[in-house]
């Protein structure tokens, strides 16, 4: 290997970060900042050059999007001679072609996708930390240090938790906040079971309530349904499937969920 693939080379040995993708999305979203930033700030020659760039780039983006509008305007067909006589009243008309079936069928297939990952409650009020952190003093001189918080939501630990010492722990998730089995309505059958949890998926608030298992309303949860007896296409019996939280736990004191099939 080349000397100066040294990066190259590292990622192959030890692979990547844990959260490698998760850094290069939010770096692709800070770009529209950043260009804006030094459109605003640049001065002199640099402030030309790089207007110089983005009127390239957005003449460019025009010519696309002008081509994806093309391709949804049906166009008349080439004119051909015709292998039978046609009357004068149809001379005139013109047999229009589309010209995306593969555009459509692109777009269609989105759509489809779209729908099939589409939640009940697509959007929810967000939490902020001082809203779901309590700040917990500790140490001996007159609780100086105020590192620690306590969770004040339900939140899901895995049958396998162990917490850590109370030296190095940072979160404090409570026992009696802690959610094993969620109400789940299966939208369909209009049946609504209790089903254990197997984890928490995605909080739409913020990644870190995520790796907390923080449940609030709007969360994607996985749930065991091998007791509803759905099968897969290939005829398995599916393990587990995800659900969307529907009201506050909090409030409620239960967990209502529904399926998304």
């Amino acid at each position: 290997m080349p000397q100066n693939e040294y990066i190259e080379r590292h990622t192959k040995l030890h692979g990547k970060r844990l959260d490698h993708e998760e850094r290069t999305r939010k770096k692709a979203a800070r770009e529209g900042h950043k260009q804006s930033e030094n459109a605003q700030n640049l001065r002199g020659l640099r402030a030309k050059l790089y207007a110089k760039e983005r009127h390239a780039q957005k003449i460019q983006m025009r010519k696309q999007i002008k081509q994806h509008e093309e391709r949804n305007v049906k166009g008349a067909a080439d004119e051909k001679e015709p292998a039978n006589p046609v009357p004068a009243y149809l001379l005139d008309r013109a047999n229009p072609t589309s010209a995306k079936a593969l555009s459509s069928q692109i777009k269609n297939k989105r759509a489809e996708k779209a729908a099939r990952f589409s939640v009940p409650i697509p959007k929810v009020k967000g939490i902020s930390e001082e809203e779901l952190f309590k700040v917990v003093k500790t140490g001996k001189k007159i609780a100086k240090k105020s590192w620690k918080r306590v969770v004040t939501k339900p939140t899901f630990v895995g049958p396998d938790f162990t917490r850590r010492p109370v030296k190095y722990e940072r979160f404090i998730r409570p026992m009696g906040l802690r959610y094993k089995k969620a109400n789940v309505t299966h939208p369909t059958l209009n049946v609504t079971v209790q089903l254990p949890i197997l984890g928490v998926k995605k909080n739409p608030s913020n990644p870190l309530y995520t790796q907390l298992g923080v449940l609030s309303k709007g969360t994607i949860i996985e749930v065991n349904v091998s007791d509803l007896g759905i099968v897969t296409a290939s005829g398995k019996i599916a393990w587990g499937r995800y659900a969307q939280i529907t009201n506050n736990p909090e409030n409620d004191g239960c967990l209502n969920a529904v399926l998304l099939v």
